[in-house]
């Protein structure tokens, strides 16, 4: 089994800064792509950052030069500093995990779309 639980999340004014983190537990090795989604009220959940396990990195151009992704693959955790925040970043974010060799009874397996519980980001005017 895979977890992904994400933390940091909360209110912030518009022009602050919030650092999400996202830890991944379980019985696994070789996360692959790791991400960042967020959905607001109304709204599809959309991609706001990627990172694989190399550290290439995409955003989504509505946060680029505002948040920075990153992962520690030896704590198996993922990061998303956001800075500038404005109103409209307001969503609960989700991690992701798109594939993992996971430890089943007697053997792994590749397992795919892992996702947190989501955490809140509320960003006031």
């Amino acid at each position: 089994q895979v977890q992904l639980v994400e933390s940091g999340g909360g209110l912030v004014q518009s022009g602050g800064s919030l650092r999400l983190s996202c830890v991944v537990s379980g019985s696994f090795r070789d996360v692959d792509v790791m991400a960042w989604y967020r959905q607001a009220p109304g709204n599809e959940r959309e991609k706001v950052a990627d990172i694989t396990a190399g550290g290439g990195t995409y955003y989504d151009r509505s946060v680029k030069g505002r948040f920075t992704i990153s992962r520690d693959n030896v704590k198996n955790a993922m990061y998303m500093q956001m800075s500038n925040l404005k109103p409209e970043d307001t969503a609960v974010y989700y991690c992701h995990v798109n594939r993992a060799f996971v430890r089943r009874t007697t053997s792994w397996a590749y397992e795919y779309n892992f996702w947190g519980q989501g955490t809140q980001v509320t960003v006031s005017t």
